[in-house]
């Protein structure tokens, strides 16, 4: 939802993208709820995905792609 927002927000504003989301699975999204998650560090698992996911994606390029 963040990156669908970040992704918006210049055109549309933070407030109003949340006023048309309205209600998701995770609750309601707010622009101060955004803001939120925008300021917070990021999670442990973010940080070895980040470190995980290319290394996975060479793996597959070696071993799978013809």
């Amino acid at each position: 939802m963040i990156a669908y927002i970040d992704s918006f927000r210049n055109r549309f504003g933070v407030e109003s993208l949340c006023r048309v989301l309205g209600t998701t699975d995770c609750g309601f999204v707010t622009s101060r709820g955004y803001r939120v998650a925008k300021t917070r560090s990021a999670s442990a698992t973010s940080v070895c995905d980040a470190v995980l996911i290319p290394v996975v994606h060479e793996i597959h390029q070696t071993n799978y792609v013809v």
